[in-house]
């Protein structure tokens, strides 16, 4: 009934229609409704609304296809990645540096860990909308600036983040 493209449309944004949807609810308990307990609730309501929609947006921003080669799991903090030609599992505790290589056909995340071969994740492989939570728990991470540069396609890789270790390091050196 629905067009697959308006389908996949509204599958990429749920997180973010749903948003939309408490933010009215709050909106009409807050202000419709004859005040009470419920006109107070509404507030809170739509508070929750604004976060919800706020997240669902950076999710739908993340969210880049499901189309490409390999599926990727994450479970416990453990990423794995098993694509046609390559593959590997990387802890997140493990983990020293994130960057993104938009260049790469398809464009890839580069994780790296020590002691173990760099792991490249299409964005588009199956399961890769995992990975934003994922990311999203490294301390110290700035989630819009790895969305930013999701969108602009720079012509070089782009470090997302590195290990507070990795970060210390690099000081002492210069």
């Amino acid at each position: 009934m629905i067009r697959p493209a308006a389908a996949a449309v509204i599958k990429r944004w749920q997180e973010a229609l749903i948003g939309v949807g408490v933010v009215l609810l709050g909106l009409y308990w807050a202000f419709l409704t004859g005040g009470g307990l419920l006109h107070w609730i509404g507030y809170v309501v739509i508070a929750l609304g604004i976060a919800l929609t706020v997240t669902g947006i950076q999710r739908a921003r993340f969210r880049t296809g499901d189309d490409g080669p390999g599926v990727v799991q994450v479970v416990e903090r453990r990423i794995s990645y098993f694509g046609p030609l390559s593959g590997g599992i990387v802890d997140l505790e493990a983990l020293q540096a994130l960057s993104l290589d938009p260049a790469s056909k398809p464009p890839v995340w580069l994780l790296m860990a020590p002691g173990q071969p760099r792991l490249e994740i299409p964005l588009t492989a199956k399961g890769a909308d995992q990975l934003f939570d994922a990311f999203a728990t490294l301390p110290g991470i700035r989630t819009e600036h790895m969305l930013r540069q999701m969108q602009e396609r720079a012509a070089h890789t782009v470090v997302i983040w590195r290990a507070a270790s990795v970060r210390d390091a690099a000081r002492r050196l210069h």
